[in-house]
């Protein structure tokens, strides 16, 4: 075996290492999540359903000038909300934004002419937000240029984005190792194989032929 050969195994046992160190509260955080997504009649996942409402008007000073996202901003910190904005389709006379982390969300809708803001405030209970978190980015497929507002999301994704990072380059590593092990390469041949299948036919299914 040559020194590259070498070196290289040991890094790749070290990634393994520490990677799965890092991954280790994360994997069990999204497979938790996913059996409740997975399984809504599950009594656990009923009681994730389970949020209290509330509804209530306050005055608001309104915001001189800006874009919405902007007065949306101001009009935040003066209701003490936090977490991320959308912007649903505005109505005359009314400036409407949703508000929205893990723990609670808000409706509000801002009467523009009386500057009374009416909020409809959601919040969930703890069962309910740890299943959010799953799901939760920040990022809208019906917005795709609106950027991420609350810093908690940013380092989210983040963190996400390396849990990504670090799973493919864990799979390669162990790829890597199986290659290694000449004697059980058929054994291996064979998994790659049905997950490879399996894979291709879950696509077809998601994306079928018009």
């Amino acid at each position: 075996m040559s020194s590259f050969t070498r070196n290289a195994e040991a890094w790749n046992r070290r990634l393994h290492f520490y990677l799965g160190l890092y991954f280790l509260l994360f994997l069990w955080l999204f497979s938790l999540t996913g059996l409740l997504l997975n399984h809504g009649r599950w009594a656990v996942s009923l009681a994730a359903n389970a949020r209290t409402e509330s509804r209530y008007e306050r005055h608001v000073d309104l915001p001189a000038a800006g874009t919405d996202i902007d007065r949306a901003r101001t009009l935040m910190d003066q209701l003490g909300l936090i977490g991320e904005i959308d912007l649903p389709a505005q109505q005359p006379g009314v400036l409407a934004f949703n508000v929205s982390r893990p723990s609670d969300s808000s409706q509000v809708r801002v009467n523009l002419q009386t500057g009374v803001a009416a909020v409809q405030h959601f919040e969930n209970g703890h069962l309910g937000r740890f299943r959010i978190l799953h799901t939760f980015s920040g990022s809208r497929y019906n917005q795709p240029a609106t950027e991420r507002d609350w810093m908690v999301t940013k380092v989210w994704v983040f963190a996400m984005d390396a849990l990504a990072a670090g799973l493919i380059a864990m799979v390669a590593g162990s790829y890597y190792m199986w290659w290694q092990m000449k004697n059980r390469r058929g054994a291996g041949l064979l998994s790659l194989a049905i997950g490879a299948v399996l894979c291709a036919w879950f696509v077809s299914g998601v994306f079928p032929r018009g």
